[in-house]
This record gives C-alpha cells, structure tokens and sequence, in this order.
C-alpha cells in the first residue's frame, strides 16, 4: 500500500509540473533560431506594398485627393506583387493572410468609389484595421510598425491607422488636429539581438 500511495504522489506531482509549462500562444512570433520564417523575397516585396500604403496615408494628409486615388490604385496593384507563393507556415496562417488580402482589395475598391475624402477616410480606416492583422498573422521583420489611433475621428467613433514612426501625424483631422492621437501598439518582430 505504501509504494501505491508512493506511485500516485509521484505521479500527481509530474502531472502538476506538466500543467505550469506555458503553451506557446498564437500571438508570440514564430521564429526558430533567431531567423524569420518568411522568406528575404517576401519580406522585400511585403515592404513595397506596406510602403505604397504609407504613401496612401501621406495623401490623406496632405488632403490631395486626386493623390489618394492614385496611390490607392498603386496599393491595390501592388497587392499583385506580393509574393504569396513565399509565405511560409501553416494553411490556416496562409489562409487568413489570403483573407485579409481579400478584404483590403474590397475596401480599396470601395475607398475608389466614394465621391469625398470623408468617405475615402473610413475605407481607409478599414484597410489599415486588415493590413494591422495581416502583418502580425505573416510576421513582417523588416521594420517596426505603429498602431496609431485617434478617438476624435468620425464624430468621436475612433480611427486608427499604421505609420513607420511613432510621431503622431493624423490622415483624419490633418487640418484641425494634425497631431490628436496615440501609439496603441508596435509590431517589431525583428531579430532580437
């Protein structure tokens, strides 16, 4: 009877130290040995179709209407470029960075149709919401991100946008409140040294 109650307190403690190991979360960065999973060639053709959004957001700024469309229609080409075929991991991951592609490809049509920059803005609001998701699900390493917001935007509904710096520069009230907002959060999956 002693050796049986010996061989459960042993296993009851080997059961315990199995339950405090923390599952890896869905969140943490995927990345063996310090190196990415993603290819060079994805991350470079990813950080030309990020660059042509900066450049979406620039025209917000400066209010350039014309300059918005075009660059819109540059960013849904370049969606074209990206090199899919290089975006390693699992199916799911290549599936919902498929489906952010398709969402981002639907708000830039519909941010072409609108008649005002008003309309053009919430559109924009929604591709950088999808562009958000997709470089966290692809772990885009080439740079950090900024997740900006502004609580003021739309009628005090909220907006955010992403920028390649951390100095507040808003694409929704760039006339009256140019610097109204605040870092959310950055996106650095970068190599840690």
């Amino acid at each position: 009877m002693k050796n049986w109650n010996l061989c459960m307190f042993v296993m009851l403690l080997i059961a315990c130290n199995t339950a405090d190991q923390k599952a890896p979360s869905a969140k943490e960065p995927m990345i063996l040995d310090g190196k990415s999973i993603q290819t060079e060639a994805f991350h470079q053709s990813f950080k030309k179709f990020l660059h042509t959004y900066y450049q979406l957001k620039d025209q917000f700024i400066a209010e350039n209407e014309p300059l918005v469309d075009t660059m819109a229609k540059q960013l849904y080409h370049s969606i074209d470029s990206l090199l899919i075929s290089e975006l390693n991991g699992d199916t799911t991951a290549k599936a919902a960075a498929l489906s952010y592609l398709d969402g981002i490809a639907a708000e830039i049509k519909g941010l072409l149709g609108e008649k005002d920059l008003d309309g053009k803005r919430k559109s924009f609001h929604m591709i950088s919401e999808q562009l958000y998701d997709l470089i966290s699900t692809v772990q885009y390493n080439q740079e950090v991100i900024y997740h900006e917001y502004c609580p003021m935007a739309f009628n005090n509904d909220g907006a955010s946008w992403l920028s390649n710096s951390s100095i507040i520069n808003n694409p929704y009230l760039p006339k009256i409140m140019l610097n109204c907002g605040e870092v959310r959060d950055s996106i650095d999956f970068r190599r840690k040294q």
